[in-house]
């Protein structure tokens, strides 16, 4: 892109425009200053901006890895994932500063097989698991999301995610690899309201808004906010359900549902919503497979299901990765056939729709039991968002104190909210036992810094209980 597009923009921030030549500069001045030493594993710690995307280039260009951390997470957890990644480098903003280029040009040292970074998810046993992604799914995922989503030059992605998320892959690279430009925020601006967000937006002509549904769901509130240049929205991360873009549907904007586990690089599949019917639980289809990716629903023995039938999501390609750093009890999930072909189970269920496309029901492992039978927290859960009443709800289960499960309910309510009607409504659809014993009223759905439901921040509705 550089050479195809040297003076087209290639980073905006508010007052400062860099070009794909000037960044090429950067990315050389940042790699002058070890690229002598050829580190493995380098950590980048930095605020979002310019310098972050050329100090994460100039790794790549190294032959390393990037690991990146938000600068605002916990000292201990930085340093755990710095740690255990055998990071030797840390890249921070103060590193960056006083850039001088380089008189000669660097070797590009990166190869198709080598790490391209290294992300943390959370772990089962309590401490974060590193996920190895490598260089060329990168590239392949960005030319499926161009095949899928026709960006290029003249094109302008907000940058809203963390960067120790895989959305934010998604947001620099399909970007930067395909001509287009990355618009960054401020911190004040990405972390104030959401007026301030879109007036960024509209400064800097943003085309396509990719981020989790709870900020689809939020402009979804507020259209009128959203800039006229806007012509693509993409959610992945969570579900999207039908009622979080009934304001956005008919402005001619293309919507897409996104799924795929980091594991697999970014996303697996690709649904458009904005012209099509949801699902009788007012969810959507994950659509389809992308380029150079497979998707299977297959059951305990890893054979295909017939359609219709429900199994696990299994995803096989190019996006699936080495797995995660040392061996933590998730390593199981990638599994290699009798054939050699490697695939990662997502821990995911669903099914084949009569179209082709594929549903997404639950995780797996969220089964939880209540008098002797199986509930889906999800599936209470997407009932609840149906009623007119609920602007927005979750469905959690805890543990009383004699170790049985019982399910709350946390409800950001519209106004005329009856607690009633909802039970009603929900024992009309469910079961009594998977109706909520509790159901908190909030003023909204709090989130962590990469945009899934913080439940810290919720407050626990304590049950008493004795053991059976």
């Amino acid at each position: 892109m550089v050479e195809k597009y040297p003076e087209n923009v290639a980073i905006a921030e508010d007052g400062r425009t860099v070009t794909y030549a000037r960044l090429d500069e950067m990315v050389d001045a940042i790699l002058a200053k070890f690229y002598d030493s050829k580190p493995t594993f380098v950590g980048i710690v930095m605020h979002h901006g310019v310098e972050q995307i050329a100090a994460m280039l100039a790794v790549l260009k190294s032959g390393g890895a990037y690991v990146p951390a938000e600068p605002f997470l916990p000292k201990d957890r930085i340093d755990y994932m710095m740690k255990t990644a055998g990071v030797k480098l840390v890249i921070t903003d103060e590193y960056c500063e006083d850039l001088t280029t380089p008189a000669g040009r660097f070797e590009d040292r990166s190869t198709p097989d080598g790490i391209a970074y290294i992300l943390y998810t959370s772990g089962t046993t309590g401490k974060p698991k590193g996920v190895i992604q490598e260089n060329h799914s990168v590239v392949n995922y960005c030319e499926a999301f161009e095949a899928e989503m026709h960006t290029g030059p003249g094109d302008v992605m907000l940058q809203y995610s963390v960067c120790s998320f895989d959305i934010f892959v998604e947001e620099v690279f399909t970007t930067l690899l395909n001509g287009a430009t990355l618009a960054i925020p401020t911190a004040e601006v990405h972390n104030g309201p959401l007026e301030e967000l879109m007036e960024f937006c509209k400064r800097h002509d943003v085309t396509i808004v990719d981020g989790f549904p709870y900020l689809i769901a939020d402009i979804n509130k507020r259209p009128e906010l959203l800039p006229k240049t806007v012509k693509l929205i993409i959610s992945g991360g969570d579900v999207i359900r039908a009622s979080y873009i009934t304001n956005l549907r008919d402005r001619g904007i293309r919507i897409y549902n996104t799924y795929g586990p980091s594991e697999t690089c970014v996303c697996s599949n690709y649904f458009r919503v904005d012209n099509a019917t949801p699902l009788q639980d007012g969810t959507f289809s994950i659509g389809k497979a992308i380029k150079g990716v497979e998707v299977k629903i297959l059951d305990k023995d890893f054979r295909e299901v017939p359609r219709g039938q429900v199994g696990e999501i299994c995803i096989f390609g190019e996006g699936v990765n080495r797995g995660y750093l040392g061996n933590p009890p998730e390593q199981a999930n990638f599994v290699t056939l009798a054939d050699g072909t490697r695939m990662y189970r997502s821990g995911d269920m669903g099914y084949v729709l009569p179209d082709g496309n594929l549903a997404f029901l639950h995780r797996r492992d969220e089964q939880v039991m209540i008098l002797g039978k199986r509930v889906e927290p999800e599936e209470v859960e997407n009932v609840l968002n149906a009623h007119p009443d609920v602007e927005r709800g979750i469905v959690r289960a805890f543990l009383d104190e004699g170790g049985l499960h019982y399910l709350v309910a946390y409800v950001v309510p519209r106004k005329g909210f009856s607690l009633h009607a909802v039970r009603e409504y929900l024992k009309s659809k469910l079961t009594d036992f998977m109706v909520p014993e509790f159901f908190v009223a909030v003023s909204e759905l709090p989130l962590t810094h990469r945009g899934k439901i913080d439940m810290t921040a919720l407050p626990k509705v304590l049950k008493e209980g004795s053991y059976k």
